[in-house]
């Protein structure tokens, strides 16, 4: 095995180590213990949105590192053919393939202080606003059906067509190409992580669902929409119930 995937094991497990340890902490300890993000914009301290940053990015990592396995185990192999080895090459492009989560964890972080100055997400972090709730699984069931949506899917889908597309030699190539898969990436689940303010950010059973719903989406072949298509139907009825 690559010790590039023994890497990425080892992050996405205390990943979710850490979001399981979260989620225990929130329904064990006493209210008068536990740290609540405050409900008006302007309390907010450096420290809470440090804390939220981090919930989010930790998130992303332990959600989106597994299914970019496939192209990473793909790029993996084309740098030993190349390069005759992969180890440098192989964790620049991860890193920067994170990197672009990263930095979506902020617009993420930022979005939460909103809805609780809004009063939108309870201090549990739960959302307490029907509207909000069903404009996001309608919007992400709408997107599903994007000219925009399937040509991201279709990158994640296609890991050779990709590199064989978009390859660049050396490091700062690798570092390019996996901010460029990043990017895709983004494209194609924002919508499925917003889902997360409208069942509760700290919802560790909806973590795993979307998880599971992006690594059977993207493990399909590349010309397969019915998945996707159905799923978006889905997510409209869902959200066009809760109005109801």
């Amino acid at each position: 095995m690559p010790k590039i995937l023994i890497l990425l094991i080892v992050i996405t497990l205390s990943a979710w180590g850490f979001l399981v340890y979260q989620y225990w902490q929130m329904n064990t300890l006493p209210m008068s213990e536990m740290w609540m993000p405050p409900n008006s914009p302007r309390q907010w301290q450096l420290t809470d949105f440090v804390v939220v940053y981090s919930m989010w990015a930790i998130m992303m990592a332990a959600m989106m590192l597994p299914s970019a396995v496939p192209m990473i185990k793909a790029f993996s192999k084309s740098c030993r053919q190349r390069y005759g080895g992969d180890t440098p090459f192989s964790i620049l492009f991860s890193l920067a393939y994170l990197l672009v989560w990263l930095v979506f964890s902020v617009i993420l972080t930022l979005l939460q202080w909103q809805l609780h100055g809004l009063q939108w997400l309870s201090g549990m972090m739960e959302n307490s606003n029907a509207f909000l709730a069903a404009g996001i699984l309608i919007m992400a069931g709408i997107y599903q059906f994007t000219a925009l949506k399937n040509a991201c899917l279709q990158h994640c889908r296609s890991p050779f067509s990709f590199l064989l597309n978009s390859w660049q030699n050396g490091r700062q190539g690798a570092f390019n190409m996996g901010l460029i898969h990043g990017s895709t990436c983004v494209g194609c689940c924002w919508a499925q992580m917003l889902i997360m303010f409208a069942v509760g950010v700290m919802n560790i059973t909806a973590m795993v669902l979307i998880t599971l719903f992006i690594l059977l989406e993207k493990g399909l072949p590349a010309n397969e929409q019915l998945f996707s298509r159905v799923t978006g139907v889905v997510l409209c009825v869902w959200g066009g119930l809760i109005l109801l």
